[in-house]
């Protein structure tokens, strides 16, 4: 950097750097979906990542951290108010409340990672390894919150097929280390900052090679996508239930019959306990064909957000139960204890919440193969596939999107079900409530799909699975791996150019 603009950033009060810096944040936000500015997100991480090379101590880095962090998921998670304004005289006021605290909450990510690189030295090895080591644990403390992972801004890109060798961290250790070279490239460095933009177009250019093309199979099931478009604020309006219902109804009659009729997210407005008569009524308009189905099924006290697999004869032939809730949306921590004081999770329709399910497992849909159930929440996390018995055949997900609003939320969720595709090479039949419902092959292109607000069906043929990919044999763990070492050889360098200062 200049010494001159050095100065000045160094000589700013402490305000004033952190508004710098949670500018920077939120300019790197719009590489998420829908913007989809991953040029603009490099651009403002390198002059973040120029900014943190300064003489700071640790602490005051650190701010710099939480402030870039904080900007970041304002612009990233502004979708989180949505919720809030299903019922707006009730939960309205919550909504910037929620905005603010969930972005300083995930900043302390950020905070903590820039601590660290500076902790490490404050190079660009520090810097690289340390954030994607945060990353990493922000996708599971506290079960875990992975959205707007600063590799997301690939997804779309040829760079996404980067995620079958080494998943969404292997793609936040490229942004990031792409951002470093950006600086050195700009500040100096030269020789060391273009050769690593070198090697970043040459990573950009071989990503569509990193897995043969999957081929549409002769006589390939014919999959139908129903989405009934039911807003949040009307979905259980007793006076529009059965319009929502008998829609679906229409759309799973509609045409030649399929192979397999899948409906969204609690798509069906009765509990599974009770429902006989309204799953006869979909298997007869399904003509012959499975469907598979979200709703909801109460055992003893306990209520279950649930996917049904409707075999021809009305009956149900499997069941899968969601077992990675949405903290504060689907249960309340100390729930009975909340629920007296009337707070609910917002997605709960009974008590103070679901209940999880066992965990991931397989189902067999006929005519098709297995099937890994997902609902909603579940598709964001790489773990809850790998974590399932065996490989299955393809991905199935539904999901209720219009909890997330029209802007970002909706294309960010599907943007996540695509990098699930690539990370696995397994296709995914995606059906969400308002879209966007989609057909994703096992390089993540999207080969059919119904745009978000809009009701219809959609019939696409299912494309067979490729080869099982390094991503889903080894996981994250080579990653992890490499950047520790990474970290080990920042902290020894540091060290050492320590102990040559000292002693010179």
């Amino acid at each position: 950097m200049p010494a001159g603009i050095a100065l000045r950033i160094e000589s700013l009060g402490a305000w004033k750097r952190a508004a710098l810096c949670a500018v920077l944040g939120a300019l790197a936000g719009l590489g998420q979906a829908p913007f989809g500015f991953w040029p603009l997100t490099l651009l403002a991480l390198a002059a973040f990542f120029g900014i943190c090379t300064l003489q700071w101590t640790a602490r005051q880095a650190a701010w710099l951290g939480l402030a870039a962090g904080t900007g970041y998921f304002l612009v990233a998670l502004n979708w989180i108010v949505e919720p809030f304004l299903v019922d707006v005289a009730t939960h309205g006021w919550m909504a910037p409340f929620a905005l603010v605290l969930l972005s300083a909450g995930l900043g302390l990510f950020w905070m903590l990672g820039v601590w660290a690189a500076r902790w490490l030295g404050g190079g660009a090895m520090a810097w690289v390894a340390a954030l994607t080591l945060t990353e990493a644990l922000r996708g599971v403390i506290f079960t875990g919150f992975p959205w707007a992972q600063i590799g997301h801004i690939w997804i779309g890109t040829p760079m996404m097929q980067w995620a079958a060798i080494g998943g969404p961290l292997l793609l936040c250790a490229l942004s990031l280390g792409a951002a470093a070279a950006l600086w050195h490239a700009v500040a100096g460095q030269r020789v060391r900052g273009g050769v690593a933009l070198v090697a970043l177009a040459a990573a950009y250019a071989a990503g569509p090679n990193l897995g043969t093309p999957v081929p549409m199979p002769q006589g390939a099931p014919i999959v139908r996508l129903v989405q009934p478009n039911a807003a949040q604020h009307e979905k259980w309006d007793p006076d529009k239930i059965q319009g929502f219902f008998d829609r679906q109804i229409a759309y799973t009659s509609a045409g030649d019959p399929p192979d397999l009729v899948v409906w969204p997210e609690t798509a069906v407005p009765v509990l599974l306990n009770h429902a006989g008569d309204t799953l006869g009524h979909i298997a007869a308009a399904a003509r012959g064909a499975p469907a598979i189905v979200g709703l909801q099924r109460m055992q003893g006290m306990r209520f279950f957000n649930t996917l049904a697999l409707i075999a021809p004869d009305g009956t149900v032939s499997a069941s899968y139960d969601k077992h990675h809730l949405v903290p504060f949306g689907e249960y309340l921590p100390f729930g009975d204890t909340l629920a007296r004081f009337g707070l609910r999770g917002f997605a709960a329709r009974q008590g103070n919440g679901y209940s999880s399910g066992p965990g991931p497992q397989l189902v067999e849909v006929p005519g098709l193969g297995r099937a890994l159930p997902l609902i909603c929440y579940e598709g964001v996390f790489p773990r809850n596939i790998a974590g399932a018995p065996e490989r299955p055949d393809f991905l199935l997900l539904i999901t209720n999107d219009a909890w997330f609003g029209e802007l970002s939320g909706p294309y960010q969720h599907l943007a996540q079900a695509r990098l699930r595709s690539v990370e696995q090479g397994l296709p995914m039949i995606r059906v969400a409530n308002t879209g966007v419902s989609a057909l994703i092959d096992a390089r993540g292109q999207i080969i059919g799909e119904i745009p978000l607000g809009q009701a219809g069906w959609l019939d696409v043929a299912l494309p067979r699975a490729a080869p099982p990919t390094p991503y889903a044999r080894l996981g994250d763990w080579p990653v992890l791996a490499l950047m520790l070492l990474i970290a080990a050889l920042a902290a020894q360098r540091h060290r050492f150019a320590r102990q040559s200062a000292q002693n010179a």
